[in-house]
């Protein structure tokens, strides 16, 4: 059985895709600079929470 969603990563999910779509709709690069920007975030992000985890301040 799947697992229920809430409303909020429903429309975060919804809005993820219609974006995709969106630069996906401008052509290859657009597609591509941001799949690049998002997987930075990414990796910038992991790394953050890593720091924060080691202080204590994050989970």
């Amino acid at each position: 059985m799947a697992r229920h969603r809430s409303i909020t990563s429903q429309l975060y999910r919804a809005a993820r895709l219609s974006n995709n779509a969106r630069a996906a709709s401008r052509g290859p690069t657009a597609y591509g600079r941001r799949v690049v920007r998002r997987r930075v975030y990414r990796k910038t992000g992991r790394t953050t929470r890593k720091l924060l985890r080691a202080f204590g301040l994050s989970r």
